[in-house]
């Protein structure tokens, strides 16, 4: 079965956001023990600040994929795919990787640059399903 580029790229970036608990999840398994990491978690110490940006940058990555997905899904439903969405789809995709790595890494500069790129191709996506 064929899928559009967009649906792709989706798919990878679901996999990816599945994914970015890890590491996460280990430090704190590392740092405090498994009964910490198993537990409710309502009385945890700090983490590692780089394990503590693992975290939000993992939030941050389902909080804007409840933006991305439904747009992605309504133009394969509408049938509309053209260069711009597949092109926002694929940065879409490169710019939550860079983006999880640069705020686990602590660069500040380059979180927000990307994070902004990623944002524009919700837009892009946005524009093309309106317009």
């Amino acid at each position: 079965m064929d899928i559009s580029l967009e649906l792709y790229y989706l798919a990878w970036t679901v996999l990816i956001t599945a994914l970015m608990w890890l590491p996460g999840t280990l430090a704190l398994t590392k740092e405090q023990g498994l009964m910490v990491a198993l537990g409710n978690r309502h009385n945890v110490a700090p983490l590692s600040a780089w394990a503590e940006r693992s975290q939000r940058a993992h939030r941050n990555a389902v909080e804007n994929l409840v933006l991305f997905a439904p747009l992605v899904l309504l133009a394969d439903a509408i049938g509309l795919t053209n260069a711009a969405t597949e092109w926002a789809c694929l940065i879409y995709f490169w710019m939550r990787v860079l983006h999880y790595l640069s705020y686990t890494a602590g660069i500040i500069g380059v979180r927000t640059g990307v994070w902004t790129v990623g944002w524009l191709c919700i837009v892009t996506l946005i524009y093309q399903i309106l317009v």
